[in-house]
């Protein structure tokens, strides 16, 4: 024990003074860390080096650090050159440790298996890493699934932080090799990875916002994010489609002085009066009297606030309420925002009292017996539940883009284009429906209404 503290202490020296920066490691598991277990008996389990391990978890280097319970250690692949010719591991490894290790590779090159890639932050360093462990959680459990269904899939992962210099990650030996990538997150990034791919022929799936303009001119990538602007059109176009010709609108200004929907709720008044649609202005703080005599009571209502916030929401039900008490027979609908879904916990029955739509590229629906079952499924394989902090849900996040992707690459080979019409899955948060930008990748074009029903029920209207 003393030699292996030895050696441990040097091996710390050694490397601490190595930029994390710098790292673009290569894992393939999570290992929550239990009572009185150690570094070595980690490393034993799974078959990989002290080094390997360390070297796959930047907190190990620091000096002082101590293994503790509960602690999320990142497994690496073992390295070549770590199996000797008879498939066994150098080193005083686990005999059975070591044939399970020989087996999973041979299993990761069995014919036709789908390779798949992520690069993105994986870590427990900041909140962009612990969003993205989430993220390839749940790509784990929709692999996993699809293997159930015969659908076989070997896949690499590489923690790419922010400011890493990507194309250290591309000279690693499989990343030429792969079918698609999932990332990166930051968008300084994106240019030297879509090069790669395309010239790789892999296909890029952008998982989250950026600001990079790659997918106007690179075939091989394919963008989830939409632009606040496009984003802000279709909501305008669903709004005009669904009330313009039933509801009398109403503005709510919040006096919210931070409000990020404001580009929204102008663009919308605009085409209101292109149109010659008449609407109410009305205030939160306005008296209960004022603000009741902005509603009809000959045709219903829809209710448009310029806040997205909570604290703003709830001080426009509190006037809702009292609107209604007055005037039970008034006919009331609410057109909000995406961040609502955060709110779910407890302004859902509001949602459903005033017959509330939200325009978004994804749903969320808790109460969904999909949705109970995978978040289950995450508890018990990783011991903890999925963030609430996170809406979408991350893992359910990578979880549908991992069954959507895997299963066109399957059906249609290098021909996936990323349409609705080719895969046979239906999603559980968000759908995807993926179009051509001219000659080059593809953008998500899925958008829709997410009704909170005042019979309790909801229902998703795709546009």
């Amino acid at each position: 024990m003393k030699k292996y503290l030895k050696y441990l202490l040097l091996f710390f020296a050694m490397t601490f003074s190595y930029s994390l920066l710098a790292q673009s490691v290569q894992w393939h598991d999570q290992h929550k860390v239990k009572r009185k277990e150690t570094i070595f008996g980690i490393a034993k389990e799974y078959g990989v080096t002290i080094p390997q391990l360390i070297e796959a978890n930047p907190l190990m280097k620091q000096a002082g650090y101590e293994l503790k319970k509960g602690d999320l250690i990142f497994v690496p692949y073992s390295k070549e050159g770590d199996f000797q010719a008879d498939g066994s591991i150098k080193g005083k490894i686990d005999k059975k440790a070591a044939a399970k290790a020989a087996t999973n590779q041979v299993a990761a090159k069995a014919v036709n298996a789908i390779r798949v890639g992520v690069m993105l932050p994986l870590h427990n360093q900041d909140g962009d890493g612990k969003r993205m462990v989430e993220y390839y959680r749940g790509i784990l459990l929709a692999l996993n699934q699809l293997k159930s269904e015969g659908i076989t899939t070997d896949v690499h992962a590489w923690n790419v932080p922010k400011g890493a210099d990507i194309r250290a990650t591309l000279l690693e030996p499989n990343a030429s090799k792969l079918d698609v990538i999932f990332g990166p997150l930051y968008s300084e990034q994106v240019k030297p990875l879509a090069d790669f791919c395309r010239t790789y022929d892999i296909k890029l799936v952008i998982p989250f916002s950026i600001t990079a303009t790659d997918v106007e001119t690179n075939p091989n990538v394919f963008q989830v994010y939409q632009t606040d602007a496009s984003l802000t059109n279709k909501a305008i176009a669903a709004f005009l489609e669904r009330f313009q010709k039933t509801h009398h609108p109403i503005f709510v200004n919040c006096k919210d002085a931070t409000s990020q929907v404001g580009d929204f709720t102008t663009t919308l008044r605009r085409q209101l009066d292109l149109q010659k649609i008449k609407y109410n202005l009305t205030s939160s703080k306005s008296s209960d009297a004022d603000f009741s005599k902005h509603f009809e009571s000959t045709r219903p209502n829809v209710v448009v606030i310029n806040s997205e916030k909570s604290p703003q929401l709830n001080e426009v039900f509190a006037k809702l309420n009292q609107l209604k008490k007055s005037r039970p027979g008034v006919a009331i609908s609410l057109f909000g925002y995406n961040q609502w879904f955060v709110y779910q916990d407890y302004d859902l029955d509001q949602f459903f009292k005033y017959n509330t739509y939200i325009p978004s590229t994804y749903y969320y629906n808790k109460a969904a017996d999909k949705t109970k079952e995978l978040e289950a499924k995450y508890t018990e394989q990783y011991g903890e539940p999925m963030s609430k902090q996170f809406i979408p849900r991350m893992a359910i996040t990578g979880y549908d883009q991992a069954q959507f992707f895997v299963r066109g690459l399957k059906a249609h080979g290098k021909d996936f284009k990323g349409s609705a019409a080719e895969v046979k899955y239906r999603p559980l948060q968000t759908r995807y429906d993926f179009v051509r930008v001219g000659q080059g990748g593809y953008i998500n074009d899925n958008f829709q209404l997410v009704h909170f029903k005042t019979d309790q029920t909801m229902e998703n209207l795709v546009y």
